[in-house]
């Protein structure tokens, strides 16, 4: 009987052949979602249920693929979610700590454990939509996030809570888009840790596949990123270049993310040069 159902689930969920055999799709090996719960349990157990999520893996992996192998853009898998998972609670807890109120607090009186699953589930949850196509995959990241954000929440809490949550995660998907402007917080803060996944190469595959422009070069530029606690402001962003060729990451992306996402007030930014002199990133430009 258990060999009849294995048999079963096979054929249901493989596509058929010809022969009228099974194949199973190259899936790459689990990534696990690493994220500093603290002592935030409902979060723990949303970060479990998401490791154990065979689909929200395979989509993860068909967002990079569609981004890495066949636009040769930079990685929009589950590394590049995780780590603006991880930045979006690092900015939400920085601005708690100065006294600044999350928009799911201020609005529907929701504790803080809730605004950092709204901004961890955001963050992980934002570039899903890529799975079907870069163009427009803010709104296809919504249609494809909103039946599974209430797969992951159910028994959490109760459906109205779940609702809330659910609409203010789908509010910061949609509002990390550029020309859509965040209406929270927490969509703010998505919408900034999105842009800040840059150091260490992290935008640099269109430079290493040979695309010489100045994103690419820029992207190379970025080494470091520190985010700390500020002086004068909640936040403080500190960047290490090895060439000025960064500042465009800087003035031209970043800067448009910052601007319209409610924290322009909360953050500062420094850049400078890591090295004594300028790495040399290109020896020739030709057009």
């Amino acid at each position: 009987m258990q060999d009849k159902e294995r048999s079963d689930k096979g054929t249901e969920t493989g596509p058929v052949t010809e022969t009228g055999g099974s194949e199973t799709p190259k899936v790459e090996s689990r990534f696990l979602i690493r994220l500093p719960a603290r002592h935030n349990p409902r979060l723990q157990e949303i970060i479990d249920r998401v490791n154990g999520d065979d689909e929200l893996s395979a989509l993860w992996q068909a967002a990079n693929t569609n981004s890495v192998k066949r636009r040769g853009m930079s990685d929009h898998g589950p590394v590049h979610v995780q780590i603006v998972a991880n930045i979006a609670l690092k900015l939400l807890r920085l601005l708690v700590e100065r006294g600044i109120q999350p928009s799911s607090v201020a609005d529907y009186n929701l504790p803080i454990e809730e605004a950092e699953v709204i901004v961890a589930m955001a963050g992980l949850l934002h570039d899903i939509g890529m799975s079907i196509h870069r163009a427009d995959h803010e709104v296809y990241s919504l249609f494809v996030a909103g039946p599974k954000i209430k797969e992951l929440l159910t028994d959490i809490y109760p459906v109205s809570t779940r609702t809330i949550i659910t609409s203010e995660i789908l509010h910061a998907i949609i509002s990390h888009r550029a020309d859509r402007q965040p209406q929270t917080l927490e969509a703010g803060i998505i919408r900034v840790a999105d842009a800040l996944d840059m150091e260490e190469g992290r935008s640099r595959i269109p430079f290493q596949a040979g695309q010489i422009n100045i994103h690419s070069v820029s992207a190379a530029a970025i080494e470091k990123i520190r985010i700390e606690q500020g002086q004068d402001k909640p936040i403080r962003i500190v960047v290490g270049m090895s060439n000025s060729a960064g500042i465009f990451q800087l003035d031209e992306l970043l800067k448009r993310k910052l601007a319209g996402s409610g924290l322009e007030a909360y953050v500062e930014i420094d850049a400078s040069i890591q090295a004594e002199s300028e790495k040399k990133l290109i020896h020739t430009f030709r057009i």
